[in-house]
């Protein structure tokens, strides 16, 4: 597991820059330089081809970027039977890992969840735009994060979908009825522009990729997102 010493809870603004728009020939240099630039985390979208139309990366790079700096690393997989390679991301240097609630991901949710926790790691919990919330409902005292799709997942640069707000009002609701402490974490389309309308809506984690790998100053992307505020009258 990684060094450090902080701790957040889900009234701290986190900003989590998705490596998948990172620069992979340089690995190493472009986590350090996410880090430089304010990162709290670092968003790893981990794809196999099945569950998405999309092939990433594995624990071989998640463990060497482990290796080489010391930063949070926000494990998202979006692959089938995550229970069954799940020891191997907890290997690799992990410190949450989402899986998704979907039946195409092919797994026991309780039991996958409970197993990312007895291994030491943070868990979360993942929804796609499709999804309802009603369908995360029953696993939601057993998480860290509730991470809601913003895209639709397995390819970068998408457009935010607004339309998915609703559900992080949902989540929020339903973490303050039942005394709860989960993250709400957004993904896709993650910007200056958009990150206000998420942090309305009850957000505290927002993945962003392009708006920050991509960016002529880094930090002065990370920056403007984590101060990113919406006017009253512009709140959903």
């Amino acid at each position: 597991m990684a060094l450090f010493v902080k701790k957040w809870n889900f009234q701290d603004r986190i900003i989590a820059p998705s490596l998948l728009a990172a620069d992979f020939g340089r690995v190493a240099d472009e986590t350090t330089r996410a880090i430089n630039s304010g990162a709290d985390w670092l968003h790893l979208d981990v794809m196999d081809g099945h569950f998405v139309d999309n092939i990433s990366f594995g624990p071989a790079l998640i463990q060497a970027i482990h290796e080489t700096n010391d930063v949070f690393l926000d494990v998202h997989l979006m692959i089938t039977r995550p229970d069954h390679f799940l020891p191997r991301f907890v290997a690799a240097g992990a410190d949450m890992i989402t899986v998704h609630i979907e039946p195409e991901a092919d797994h026991d949710v309780a039991l996958t969840l409970k197993a990312i926790r007895e291994a030491g790691c943070q868990a979360g919990l993942a929804l796609n735009p499709a999804t309802p919330f009603e369908a995360v409902v029953p696993h939601l005292q057993d998480i860290d994060l509730l991470l809601a799709m913003t895209v639709v997942p397995g390819f970068g640069g998408q457009s935010f979908m607004p339309e998915v707000m609703p559900k992080i009002e949902e989540a929020v609701a339903f973490r303050t009825e039942h005394e709860l402490a989960y993250h709400i974490e957004v993904d896709g389309g993650i910007g200056a522009e958009t990150a206000p309308i998420a942090i309305a809506a009850g957000a505290n984690a927002l993945v962003a990729g392009s708006s920050t790998f991509n960016a002529p100053d880094m930090k002065e992307a990370v920056s403007r997102i984590r101060k990113s505020q919406i006017a009253p009258e512009e709140a959903p």
